[in-house]
């Protein structure tokens, strides 16, 4: 993953709820990082669940929405996997 240039500040978003203990591990992560992200809960707004459906064809959380460019989206599923992307991407920055 790391071998894909973004921008340095891309547009973050996390699709999650507080009672899964996976989006709990990517919460986590995201507070050791300082980084900007949108928490998006899904059980609490009907809308971003929604958008998450329409958008990646599941309901699964955790998922990270990557905005690098006006326009352009990448969907990160998996806590590991939108871990992994985070540290890649954003760790020691």
């Amino acid at each position: 993953m790391a071998d894909q240039q973004e921008p340095k500040n891309p547009s973050l978003s996390l699709y999650e709820y507080s009672s899964c203990p996976y989006c709990a591990r990517v919460r986590s992560f995201l507070g050791s990082l300082g980084e900007t992200v949108e928490f998006r809960d899904v059980s609490r707004d009907r809308s971003h669940l929604e958008d998450l459906v329409r958008a990646t064809g599941s309901q699964m959380v955790p998922c990270l929405r990557v905005e690098p460019n006006e326009g352009e989206v990448r969907w990160v599923h998996e806590s590991a996997d939108i871990i992994e992307y985070l540290r890649d991407h954003f760790a020691g920055s």
